[in-house]
C-alpha cells in the first residue's frame, strides 16, 4: 500500500532493514549485470590485489540499500531519484555478511507530495554509503 503524504513527518524514521549477503548473492549479481570482476568472488584474488577478502559489487549495495525506502514507500517505482556515495566496502567472507540500512525523512515538498530520505548504510560496523538519498513519490 502507498504511503499517504499527509501521514509523513519531517523526522520520521523508516525503520531498519537487514539485508543478508552470501558469496552465492554476489555469484548472482554477478551473472544478472555482467560484472564478472574476481574481486567480487574469488577470495584468493580479492586478496592477491588487497583486499580483505571477497567484495560486494557496489551497484549491488547500493540496490540492496534502496529497498529499504522501495517498502516503505510501498512500491520502487515511487522512488524517483536515487543517489550516493560509496564510502567503505561490504566485505562478505565465506560465512557470509549483512548490511544493515536505517533512514530518516529529511525534507518534504507540500506541492509535489514527495519526501527526500536519508538512508545510512552499515556493514562490519563501518559506514559504507555516503550522501545516500531517495526522493520517494507519495500519496
Amino acid at each position: 500500500m502507498a504511503r499517504q503524504f499527509s501521514d509523513v513527518s519531517v523526522g520520521d524514521s523508516l525503520g531498519t532493514k537487514t539485508v543478508p549477503v552470501q558469496r552465492a548473492t554476489l555469484v548472482a549479481y554477478a551473472n544478472a549485470s555482467l560484472d564478472q570482476n574476481p574481486i567480487h568472488q574469488d577470495e584468493a584474488f580479492a586478496k592477491q590485489v588487497g583486499l580483505p577478502d571477497v567484495i560486494a559489487h557496489g551497484m549491488w549495495t547500493m540496490g540492496a540499500a534502496g529497498t529499504l525506502a522501495a517498502e516503505w514507500a510501498g512500491d520502487a517505482g515511487r522512488i524517483v531519484e536515487y543517489g550516493t556515495r560509496f564510502t567503505s566496502m561490504v566485505v562478505v567472507p565465506a560465512g557470509g555478511s549483512e548490511l544493515s540500512v536505517t533512514g530518516v525523512v529529511k525534507s518534504l515538498d507540500e506541492a509535489r507530495k514527495r519526501a527526500t530520505v536519508e538512508l545510512t548504510a552499515t556493514a562490519g560496523g563501518s559506514k559504507v554509503l555516503g550522501r545516500c538519498q531517495a526522493v520517494v513519490q507519495l500519496d
